[in-house]
């Protein structure tokens, strides 16, 4: 807790909480909700280009933690940011059902499987994320392109494939289909508790062999 404490209050920029709160965009008619997800990538890239610019790596190596301790603070970190988007989110769903916004025209909506899918999204980006830039520990802005690369198609495919009418059921808040929605959700919240642990050893394995 030490280690996310000192993340919170020195390595995170100010723009990721401002992110982290945007799951409340749920409730905004006619939006790509989607795009919820990529402010929660975007979070953990203006944060390592900040822990960049601000010597963090230099500053986490002068304290009494290891290279081991100073990936897993990061990955608190934006495992934090990320869960909390969607958490916040969740009223904001219920406040979507109260004032009737429903049926998104422009992609799919804040459904069980919208969750699912942001949490698959959420696990390719920081698989791909974390190990790209503690390659090195300091090229944010490369990692940050070899990771949106998939998260960017992840988000169209999405978004696109509700407007296929035999998978419109992906779309409806009707309870039979949110049911069948259930377990989009399931192989979501498996695959992002597989990817980030994968994600944090192949860091600790690259950073290791990093020479600050």
């Amino acid at each position: 807790m030490k280690l996310l404490y000192k993340e919170l209050a020195l390595a995170a920029h100010p723009t990721s909480f401002v992110f982290a709160f945007l799951g409340c965009l749920v409730v905004v008619p006619a939006y790509p909700y989607t795009v919820i997800f990529m402010f929660g990538c975007l979070a953990p890239y203006l944060t390592f280009l900040y822990a960049r610019e601000t010597n963090d790596a230099w500053y986490t190596a002068i304290l009494p933690v290891s290279k081991r301790d100073s990936v897993k603070g990061k990955c608190l970190l934006i495992l934090s940011i990320q869960l909390f988007q969607l958490l916040i989110s969740i009223p904001f769903v219920f406040l979507r059902k109260f004032l009737d916004v429903t049926n998104n025209p422009v992609g799919i909506d804040a459904t069980v499987a919208w969750y699912g899918f942001g949490l698959i999204i959420y696990s390719v980006f920081d698989l791909v994320f974390f190990p790209a830039y503690y390659k090195n520990g300091y090229k944010a802005g490369k990692a940050f392109i070899l990771a949106a690369i998939p998260m960017a198609l992840l988000m169209t495919v999405v978004e696109g494939v509700v407007h296929i009418p035999a998978l419109a059921w992906l779309d409806s808040y009707a309870p039979r289909d949110l049911l069948l929605q259930l377990p989009i959700l399931l192989a979501g919240i498996l695959c992002y508790g597989l990817s980030l642990p994968a994600a944090y050893r192949i860091s600790v394995r690259r950073f290791e062999k990093v020479d600050l």
